[in-house]
């Protein structure tokens, strides 16, 4: 049963226990402390009760706490449903013997209540969270952003480098950090990623011209096919017959040119890939805690790219 804490924030929401340290006065001493904890549920009866893993014990997260909503909206089934075979946030309500039976109630409502006082209802737009992908659209990525909390990570701010889908770059279950970019007035949350991910300068300073490296061809136009050597930086190459969107391009690099923002490229050779290609991404030395304002653009560049929240 591991345990989620939502990195950066002023204390930890969740303790994370081994299937092995599951025993029963630990759950006990959970419950007195109020404790958060994560376990996988392993099935929905047909009371809509949900049934979570607790080592060698099975605790149950009856329908009316299997999900807090601020508002006094009802729970649909769906949100129900969909969390089997997912790990859960909850708290131990009850343990109680039965017939001679252990019967340990769970509350996922309560550990979301806890996680929206103390934590989700603290956050800002320009705040730097951690999410875990739950599933995917075409039109973006739902994440937990804590105890459950969705935002959406809309596809045309996960980079720079424009993509028809979010499986293009993710898998669900992976995790990272994302820009709280706003919060609308019914509650609902959207992140981006791309600020994360460096500015023109700092991706166009992996490259030299002169150099042939690999890319993705993402786009084809009949002026000519956009290549992504980064996921924040994408050069425009000449157009070349018999190349395919999602390729794998060898491209030689003809100019880099920061007060257009733009790096022209030639493409030698295209394949479409076997495995996925290792990509060059830059990363910030240290992921920052709030951006107020991100510019992509080189300070020589009349055009402004930017993000301010």
């Amino acid at each position: 049963m591991k345990g989620f804490s939502p990195e950066g924030s002023k204390e930890s929401y969740a303790i994370g226990l081994s299937p092995s340290q599951i025993t029963l006065s630990a759950l006990e001493r959970a419950m007195e402390r109020g404790s958060i904890l994560e376990g996988p549920a392993l099935l929905c009866d047909n009371e809509m009760n949900l049934h979570v893993a607790l080592g060698r014990f099975m605790g149950i997260i009856p329908k009316e706490e299997a999900l807090y909503q601020p508002g006094a909206s009802p729970v649909k089934e769906i949100a129900i449903l969909t969390r089997v075979g997912k790990m859960v946030a909850f708290c131990v309500k009850s343990i109680t013997h039965e017939g001679g039976q252990l019967k340990i109630l769970l509350s996922r409502r309560d550990a979301q209540k806890e996680c929206f006082k103390k934590y989700i209802s603290t956050l800002r737009p320009g705040d730097v969270v951690p999410a875990k992908i739950t599933h995917m659209e075409s039109f973006g990525v739902f994440l937990d952003i804590g105890c459950g909390t969705t935002a959406l990570l809309p596809v045309d701010a996960i980079s720079v480098s424009r993509i028809s889908h979010p499986r293009l770059r993710f898998s669900v279950g992976d995790e990272f950090s994302v820009v709280i970019r706003s919060i609308d007035e019914e509650g609902r949350i959207y992140a981006s990623r791309k600020e994360l991910l460096g500015t023109w300068n700092e991706n166009a300073s992996l490259f030299t011209a002169g150099q042939t490296v690999a890319g993705t061809i993402r786009s084809i136009e009949p002026y000519g096919i956009f290549v992504e050597l980064t996921p924040n930086l994408t050069g425009l190459a000449e157009y070349k017959e018999g190349v395919k969107e999602n390729e794998t391009a060898s491209v030689y690099i003809k100019s880099i040119l920061p007060e257009r923002m733009k790096v022209k490229l030639i493409i030698i050779d295209s394949h479409r890939s076997l495995s996925e290609m290792p990509k060059i991404r830059f990363l910030p030395d240290e992921t920052p805690r709030h951006l107020d304002k991100w510019c992509y653009s080189p300070d020589e560049c009349p055009k402004r790219v930017e993000s301010i929240f």
